[in-house]
């Protein structure tokens, strides 16, 4: 068995291919778990194509910070053959909770609806915590306030106080989230389907991209706007 976690579409075939790929380092009866955040079309091929190996690859992306990490909470969209995910489901249990969804690109698209709502819930959230310091409340009374009220979701909970902290850890940086907004999108248009506000944030993302936020944590966001906001006060 095979577990990896890498960056992007490229990496992943990369790791494939050639003598010194996983694929012929496996051989028949062995499963791959990937748990990387790939593009769906990529995932299904490359499952099509290692299995006339004899080797199972299951899409596994992974949903969770640092925090669930740690605490072995992860949520798990696993995608392939069923048989595979029960053979190696009391293996994924150790990172957290597996759950079958369909074939790979499937286990793909699920992640990626979890990321759209990431980063337009962070970029929503940003925007309000600068409308309510921008009247003059002080920044901590707000951020409990609005953490604390019906829009305060696990996520935001966890990720409010890292958007006042500027020198905070980044537990999903704004580069990754700027990638996984775009396969998302580019899902989108395959099947197709609308999705403006995964469209508006991916602007937001690019241009904390621009500015130098990509290593940032996606709070980041909030130092976008806040930047945004001065630049529209000189120009004034």
């Amino acid at each position: 068995m095979l577990i990896t976690s890498l960056p992007d579409d490229n990496a992943l075939l990369a790791v494939s291919s050639g003598q010194n790929g996983a694929v012929p380092g496996l051989g028949p009866g062995k499963v791959w778990i990937d748990t990387s955040t790939v593009s769906p079309l990529v995932a299904k091929g490359l499952a099509s194509r290692v299995h006339r190996h004899g080797v199972a690859m299951l899409a596994a992306p992974v949903s969770g910070s640092v925090p669930q990490v740690q605490s072995g909470t992860l949520a798990i969209m696993v995608g392939g053959s069923r048989e595979a995910f029960e053979r190696v489901e009391p293996i994924l249990r150790q990172l957290g909770t597996p759950r079958y969804v369909g074939d790979n690109g499937q286990a793909l698209i699920l992640k990626l609806a979890i990321n759209i709502s990431l980063g337009v819930q962070a970029l929503a959230f940003a925007e309000g915590l600068l409308l309510a310091l921008g009247s003059g409340i002080d920044a901590n009374l707000a951020l409990d306030v609005l953490t604390g009220s019906a829009i305060g979701s696990p996520m935001l909970k966890a990720r409010g106080p890292l958007m006042l902290d500027s020198a905070s850890e980044a537990w999903f940086d704004i580069d990754f989230m700027k990638k996984d907004m775009e396969l998302a999108l580019g899902a989108a248009a395959e099947l197709p389907v609308p999705l403006p506000s995964a469209s508006r944030a991916d602007e937001l993302l690019a241009m904390a991209t621009k500015r130098g936020y990509g290593r940032r944590d996606i709070a980041a966001l909030f130092d976008v706007l806040r930047g945004l906001a001065l630049d529209d006060g000189k120009a004034a």
